[in-house]
């Protein structure tokens, strides 16, 4: 009995004996990310995730396939630091697909890695450094940001024994090129039509690893894609200076109605959650905090006008401080962190009338008199049912029979009008003209 099951496992042990001592040979996968947009802190948590991952699992090398128009100078240098310091794999930046770039940032990113290429009809360049607080730089400040942007592109170049010299002519001069000259410059290494041709031309590549040389070995390696997650996605979604601003006035939006309308809760809440990923967004855009002041102070102003006989000064005034700070809020040379006057006008006019309009009924509400429970008794009509003096007397007031008290003598069956509710007891007076 026990040797029969023996010969029944013996396959079993045997297959499991062999998978240990030839263990599937670590290194003939290759993982494939994608970033398509700007570089910003959200790209820069994804690509050093996906560097952890390479390093961990042991992937004969990580390609990055990027289209940026550039972005954070804080975020592109994170992401250079962990392509230079990943040990085991080696780094295969790709522009692609065919009409992606990488500009700006992107090219410091494609420049750091092991392998630089691009598809046919892509280009790269165009790294000048531009300000990223909102303001102009002086011009001693903005000699050195690009002394050390060149200094910094120039090192990452030579490091791969790329052209130093276009590279540093990229941040200085705002320089592009195709991928055809780029290739004839020996700025990149390989203009590969698609991913499988690219593994298959480095193949056999000797690269800088960060633990020595390492040969690449990708000729039939496996393909291994990630794609942002639903988090980085939404993340990134929220970093764009469009979306950043929509929300932030959704937010002011759905407090404001809560704020005039007690209770609702539901506007509230969204408003709150609006403005927090509003101020998240805030943390990776380089906002100037000026103009977010002078939006602020023109939803100030458009609120004063209810309130504030100005003959539409208030509301012009508004409309001029919001337009004004929406321009400054992420004023930068870039166009990728500028709101689109497109978008700025109908949000201003759509913003003076929600306040002005949600302000006013809010503030009528609030003056109108009540109409319902006992506060709504004062003004009322009604009759005298006995005579009435200071002690005691009854009247009857919309249909319902009250004790009352008045400081006149008041006869039966003559008309009265509420003047105050105390408790269950009204004072009342006589009716002019009755």
């Amino acid at each position: 009995m026990k040797k029969g099951i023996f010969l029944l496992l013996l396959p079993v042990l045997i297959i499991a004996f062999l998978s240990g001592a030839y263990p599937e040979t670590p290194g003939r996968n290759v993982l494939v990310i994608r970033v398509d947009g700007l570089i910003n802190p959200v790209s820069a948590e994804f690509i050093a995730r996906s560097l952890r991952e390479a390093e961990e699992k042991h992937y004969e090398a990580l390609v990055i396939e990027l289209d940026t128009p550039g972005g954070l100078d804080t975020s592109m240098r994170k992401i250079v630091k962990g392509i230079i310091a990943l040990a085991a794999a080696g780094i295969v930046a790709g522009i692609a697909p065919s009409g992606a770039r990488a500009a700006s940032a992107g090219t410091f990113i494609t420049l750091a890695a092991d392998v630089a290429a691009m598809a046919p009809g892509t280009n790269i360049g165009a790294a000048h450094p531009v300000t990223m607080g909102g303001g102009q730089l002086s011009k001693t400040m903005e000699k050195k940001v690009v002394n050390d942007a060149a200094a910094y592109i120039r090192s990452l170049a030579e490091r791969n024994g790329r052209n130093a010299g276009w590279a540093e002519d990229a941040v200085r001069k705002s320089v592009s090129l195709s991928a055809e000259d780029a290739l004839k410059e020996h700025v990149v290494d390989i203009v590969s039509p698609n991913l499988r041709a690219l593994l298959k031309s480095v193949n056999g590549r000797k690269v800088k690893a960060g633990a020595g040389e390492k040969t690449l070995e990708t000729g039939n390696a496996e393909i291994v894609r990630k794609e942002m997650g639903w988090r980085y996605r939404l993340l990134d979604f929220i970093s764009d200076p469009s979306v950043a601003y929509i929300l932030m006035l959704l937010g002011f939006y759905g407090l404001f109605f809560e704020f005039t309308n007690p209770g609702s809760i539901f506007p509230g809440v969204t408003g709150a959650i609006f403005l927090i990923l509003a101020f998240y967004s805030f943390q990776t855009l380089p906002v100037n905090y000026a103009g977010l002041l002078l939006i602020i102070l023109g939803l100030i102003l458009f609120i004063l006008e209810i309130k504030i006989v100005s003959h539409g000064i208030l509301t012009i005034g508004g409309i001029i401080s919001m337009v004004l700070g929406s321009l400054m809020l992420f004023e930068n040379p870039a166009p990728f962190f500028r709101l689109s006057l497109y978008l700025i006008l109908p949000a201003v006019v759509f913003t003076a009338l929600f306040f002005t309009v949600t302000f006013r009924l809010a503030y009528r509400a609030f003056r109108r008199k009540p109409l319902t429970g006992r506060e709504g008794l004062v003004g009322m009509d009604g009759i005298a049912k006995t005579d009435i003096g200071r002690e005691s007397g009854m009247v009857l007031v919309q249909g319902e029979l009250w004790s009352a008290s008045s400081d006149d003598f008041i006869a039966k069956g003559d008309r009265i009008t509420v003047q105050s509710v105390s408790g269950l007891k009204l004072k009342v007076g006589k009716q002019k003209g009755g």
